[in-house]
């Protein structure tokens, strides 16, 4: 397919389709899981990709550089759920685990941190009230009060405390806190790196971390003229509106997002 015209913010999803598929050889596609490829559940174990997902990403992968889903949940929670993709990079818990070719690296930095890890969410789920759930994993501790939104501010509270006490960092989400390493690792700088030689790339996001991804991507396009990055939003009550406004489109539900791939890869 012919070259077309990098397309310049803001554009039409035909433009962005167009410019994608003419550079498809050097195109990524990232994703957020939860939110995006899956509907968020009050139980974050229950979550599973919409029906079409599987499919539109194995055809995905056929069609461009690499796709690769970036996700604040482990890489073994995310091989679950994609263990039939044998040409999907995943990236967890924000860049500190990667599965690429078959293993799982880690980042050493934050490997010394399990034990307070899991000191730490034995302590959440018997200092925090019983309807907070206490997500393990490994290398952070995510508190979501869902369930109960009344308990948000206890909860933030208590994270809080606890990220002095162990020298932690805190990331907020959609009605969850996380505590995390104090490594130097976020969604920004998994696509900074990832898009270092790529003509094109588009990510999609549901949360605060995700602007991080955003933001990653107009960096680049700032500093190489020829690259040209997208920004996904899915919709959502808590989040919606500061991640849209951030991004150059934004999809309604993960079904919606599945529905978009599916009619974009027509192009190809």
């Amino acid at each position: 397919m012919a070259e077309t015209a990098r397309p310049i913010h803001p554009l039409t999803t035909d433009e962005a389709w167009a410019f994608t598929a003419s550079r498809a050889s050097a195109t990524t596609f990232f994703f957020d899981f939860d939110g995006v490829l899956s509907p968020v559940t009050d139980d974050p174990d229950a979550s599973q990709p919409v029906p079409e997902v599987l499919g539109v990403l194995e055809r995905l992968a056929d069609s461009v550089a690499r796709v690769a889903i970036v996700s604040a949940r482990p890489v073994s929670f995310l091989r679950s759920r994609f263990e039939t993709l044998d040409n999907v990079d995943l990236h967890g818990l924000y860049g500190l685990e990667v599965w690429h070719d078959g293993q799982v690296v880690t980042e050493p930095a934050a490997l010394e941190f399990v034990p307070a890890m899991t000191e730490l969410a034995e302590q959440a789920r018997t200092g925090l009230p019983a309807e907070i759930l206490v997500e393990y994993k490994r290398l952070s501790v995510a508190l979501h009060y869902r369930t109960a939104p009344e308990q948000s501010r206890a909860v933030e509270r208590w994270a809080h405390e606890q990220a002095e006490r162990l020298g932690l960092r805190i990331q907020h989400g959609r009605m969850v806190v996380e505590l995390k390493p104090p490594v130097d690792q976020d969604k920004g700088m998994v696509i900074t790196e990832s898009v270092r030689n790529a003509g094109c790339a588009w990510y999609f996001g549901d949360d605060m971390s995700d602007i991080k991804a955003f933001d990653a991507l107009r960096a680049r396009e700032a500093v190489d003229p020829a690259f040209f990055g997208m920004a996904v939003a899915v919709a959502n009550p808590e989040t919606g509106a500061e991640v849209s406004s951030a991004a150059d489109l934004t999809l309604e539900s993960p079904d919606a997002v599945a529905a978009f791939l599916t009619e974009g890869l027509r192009r190809f």
